[in-house]
């Protein structure tokens, strides 16, 4: 091959690698965790409402309002998870039927979600045995999703 061919290829590869890497910088800056659209306005990832069972645990707490509730002593689960399992807590409480359970969400060594029922791991709902708490569980799960 003729040196001057390579030496075309050569630029023309770092030509492009310029290139991807300037449009990389362009679409890096558009992204923006801080600063609002306007100074009025919070980021659009702070504007979700955590559900009324979490701020109630938090405040309880004499933790404000945050994100999710992780009490001393629980499993470690995402927010997301603990958040449910705030409005799940409620639901037991409310119901004399299932108040005997202690029930915790935890993360599982591959990242995904467990439920702790009374000190045993469950990795699937369907495994749970009392179907009343997998109902509610469900039921749980379901209004949070409607919800977030």
């Amino acid at each position: 091959m003729d040196p001057s061919t390579i030496i075309g290829i050569a630029v023309f590869v770092v030509v492009i690698m310029i290139a991807i890497v300037v449009l990389l910088a362009v679409q890096a800056r558009r992204v923006n965790l801080t600063r609002p659209p306007s100074p009025d306005q919070k980021p659009a990832w702070l504007s979700t409402t955590p559900p009324s069972e979490t701020i109630a645990a938090t405040q309880a707490d004499g933790e404000g309002v945050t994100l999710y509730d992780q009490d001393p002593g629980e499993k470690i689960a995402p927010a997301f998870a603990e958040q449910i399992e705030d409005m799940l807590q409620a639901r037991l409480r409310a119901d004399p039927a299932l108040a005997r359970y202690q029930v915790d969400f935890g993360t599982t060594s591959e990242g995904g979600v467990e439920i702790w029922i009374d000190g045993k791991s469950f990795a699937d709902l369907a495994t749970i045995p009392d179907a009343h708490l997998r109902e509610t569980i469900q039921q749980t799960i379901s209004q949070w999703q409607k919800n977030a």
